[in-house]
């Protein structure tokens, strides 16, 4: 079992940028890929971005490329979402999550993720 805290989210104008972080502990990180999803009101829960176990390969869907950067720093359990030119249909709760099986790719889907953090908000004002 694996413990996830997320943490950087907050309050920001349009065109500003956060850096989220999730930090891991209770089970071999470095073997897992991670994921950020959101979730804003009423509506469904997106991935954003992913990163292998290896971290060499990343995931991002159209609406975030460019904008955000998935990374992770094995040494600390920690990975992080760096958001840049951000938009107030950023605006939502952010997740991440770890894959359910270790050594594999960047899952898309959040059932092959099988655990989550806690969420931290993410409000972006125009």
């Amino acid at each position: 079992q694996v413990q996830l805290v997320e943490s950087g989210g907050g309050l920001v104008q349009a065109g500003g940028s956060l850096r989220l972080s999730c930090a891991a502990s209770g089970r071999t990180f470095r073997m897992y890929a991670m994921g950020w999803f959101r979730q804003a009101p009423g509506k469904e829960r997106e991935l954003v971005a992913g990163i292998s176990w290896t971290g060499t390969n990343t995931y991002y869907p159209d609406s975030v490329k460019g904008r955000f950067t998935i990374s992770r720093d094995n040494a600390k359990n920690t990975a992080y979402l760096q958001m840049y030119s951000l938009k107030p249909e950023d605006t939502a709760v952010y997740y991440c999550a770890q894959s359910t099986l270790p050594g594999v790719g960047i899952p898309k889907t959040g059932g092959d993720y099988g655990s989550w953090g806690q969420g931290t908000q993410v409000t972006v004002s125009s």
